[in-house]
């Protein structure tokens, strides 16, 4: 016997081998006797196809399972909070704040992520809700409408006192609502688990 047909009676072998194997295995698992036949790509064909349906079967009962759907929940299942303090009259505070509330909602947008932010103003700050004499009053009008993850919160008991001060009505923005007072709202947002910055 030749070099040459030595080897291909080896490999022969060795693929009946592999065949049998297979056999065995998908008899194992199926319940059935799978006999090879005698067309090696249609039985290695058959074996690929076999595996294929047992993965996606196993894919699929990994994606029914309620751990796997709350994996794909978890980036959305907590929104992103924060809360921006304002108490001074000054247009570069106020233009701080809301730069900062665009580019935190910006970001998260990017990642697709949810987030809320509120501006809380109290003292001085409340001018920058006051619709006589807000100087970033035409920003707050452009951000009600281009980003509604940011909200807008004014002082009742600042405006008030400014009421008695002045001795007339104090207009809020439409964009703002009016709490009781913007101090307790800033600690009850971080009692909460807001994040607190102050520009």
């Amino acid at each position: 016997m030749s070099m040459f047909q030595h080897i291909a009676r080896v490999t022969t072998i060795g693929a009946v081998t592999v065949l049998f194997a297979a056999s065995f295995a998908a008899a194992e698992q199926g319940g059935r006797y799978w006999a090879p036949t005698t067309n090696p790509a249609a039985d290695n064909a058959r074996i690929a196809a076999k595996a294929a349906t047992t993965e996606k079967a196993t894919a699929h009962k990994r994606e029914r399972s309620p751990l796997a759907a709350n994996a794909r929940l978890a980036p959305d299942a907590k929104a992103h909070r924060l809360v921006l303090q304002v108490n001074t009259n000054e247009p570069a505070a106020m233009n701080l704040a809301l730069n900062n509330a665009t580019n935190v909602a910006q970001y998260y947008k990017d990642l697709g992520e949810k987030v809320k932010i509120e501006v809380v103003t109290f003292g001085p700050g409340l001018h920058m809700l006051r619709d006589d004499t807000s100087p970033v009053k035409a920003r707050i009008e452009e951000m009600a409408l281009s980003t509604p993850e940011v909200s807008f919160k004014a002082c009742g008991n600042t405006q008030e006192r400014m009421h008695k001060a002045e001795n007339k009505d104090i207009p809020i923005v439409p964009q703002a609502e009016v709490v009781k007072s913007g101090v307790v709202r800033v600690m009850e947002l971080q009692e909460k688990g807001w994040s607190y910055v102050k520009p």
